[in-house]
């Protein structure tokens, strides 16, 4: 029996596993096809709402969406690849474990980078995991329930990119909901002179007036020197008393791409064509934050799940194809928003690469909601048929928009 093996349980390593089981079922290979997926955690991660104040719907366990389709899965750390062998090395909880593949797709995915300043690992936060956001949760209401003390109702925020800002605009929400009212403090650090730098000028003016109204600081041009227990010291000589530092500084590709030998860009990523294939790598796809691929003939796509779910879709469909010498469909995508969410203020629409304002306030609102909630959701009814509707070869329509700005 041919094995198919899905590396990463997100975005992109989802939707490629059921991607491949809907065309093996297609093509009628179910005996003759195994599709594994491997993961560290036995749930599939809504990464992109690890942000928000209730987490109580971000975390699906694999079994619920893969069982009803006949995808194995299996818990493991991946340590190391060999693509000349076509092997894949694990640490399970059994002990070390290789497995062989005739196809892989690597899913991986990116993981934010905590460079070596002194404090950061021992006293920062971080929303990058499912793991992590609780641990974030978990302080806060435990600050909720202890005396008041220098710096325990402040939040130092580093980092103003998308999910800075995001983290930054929900906390007041979030002290709220952990029982933190009196003398708080948001404060959003970046090394750039501007908020949203990689955002574009047309959106700062927004972002600027949705922070100010939610009375979140800013310390641009700096940069964090070091982290304590007790709270920050900047570049500047400022130090900043807080009990509660989260860092949002920037992702970059699983150490996992450099398996290949291929070049890859500035973030760590491999880059794909538009079949999802590694070049030059015989047998190996990759999709979602850890792969680069142009789709418009222009841009190359970004590290966010608008990309990764359909990069995971067309290379599910493409590996299973390229195994049993079936042609491949490429991936092409003509459309680019973001939607960026500002707290109780509302949200941000834009439309295009030069990311032109569409909507604001709470219409945008609706528009992130739908996203966040439903639209990047799997069928969760268990399902085989619509899972398998939902993992097809094809592109969403932009998602909806709710009046004019």
């Amino acid at each position: 029996m041919a094995r198919i093996i899905v590396l990463g349980g997100g975005f992109a390593g989802l939707w490629a596993a059921i991607g491949a089981a809907r065309k093996r079922e297609e093509i009628g290979a179910d005996g003759d096809i195994e599709i594994r997926l491997i993961d560290r955690n036995p749930y599939h991660n809504i990464r992109v709402r690890n942000y928000e104040a209730d987490l109580g719907e971000v975390a699906l366990p694999l079994s619920r969406l893969l069982d009803p389709i006949g995808v194995d899965h299996g818990l493991g750390e991946v340590e190391a690849i060999d693509p000349v062998r076509r092997e894949i090395s694990l640490v399970t909880s059994g002990g070390e474990e290789r497995l062989g593949y005739d196809r892989l797709v690597l899913a991986l995915g990116s993981e934010v980078m905590r460079p070596d300043i002194p404090g950061l690992a021992a006293h920062a936060f971080d929303v990058d995991t499912y793991a992590a956001a609780l641990r974030l949760e978990h302080h806060l209401f435990s600050l909720g329930r202890s005396e008041a003390s220098p710096g325990r109702s402040t939040v130092v925020v580093v980092g103003a990119g998308f999910t800075g800002i995001e983290v930054a605009a929900e906390m007041p929400d979030r002290l709220t909901r952990a029982g933190i009212t009196g003398g708080r403090r948001i404060i959003l650090v970046d090394p750039n002179p501007a908020i949203g730098v990689t955002i574009g000028a047309h959106a700062r003016p927004v972002i600027e007036t949705a922070l100010s109204s939610l009375q979140v600081e800013t310390r641009l041009g700096v940069r964090v020197a070091s982290v304590e227990a007790a709270g920050v010291y900047l570049d500047s000589g400022e130090f900043i008393a807080a009990q509660t530092v989260i860092w949002c500084a920037g992702m970059r590709a699983s150490r996992l791409a450099g398996s290949f030998g291929s070049a890859r860009d500035r973030l760590g990523r491999l880059p794909v064509d538009p079949f999802m294939r590694l070049a030059d790598v015989p047998g190996v796809f990759a999709a979602g934050d850890v792969a680069s691929s142009v789709i418009d003939g222009l841009h190359p796509t970004v590290m966010s799940c608008q990309f990764a779910r359909p990069m995971g879709r067309f290379a599910g469909h493409n590996v299973v194809a390229d195994l049993v010498g079936l042609p491949m469909l490429p991936l092409r995508i003509d459309w680019y928003v973001t939607v960026l969410d500002l707290g109780a203020w509302g949200a941000l629409y834009t439309e295009g690469w030069d990311r032109e304002v569409k909507t604001t306030g709470q219409a945008a609102k609706s528009t992130k909601q739908t996203i966040n909630r439903k639209r990047i959701y799997p069928p969760l009814s268990g399902s085989k048929d619509e899972l398998f509707a939902a993992a097809a070869p094809t592109v969403q329509a932009p998602p909806p928009t709710y009046g004019a700005r």
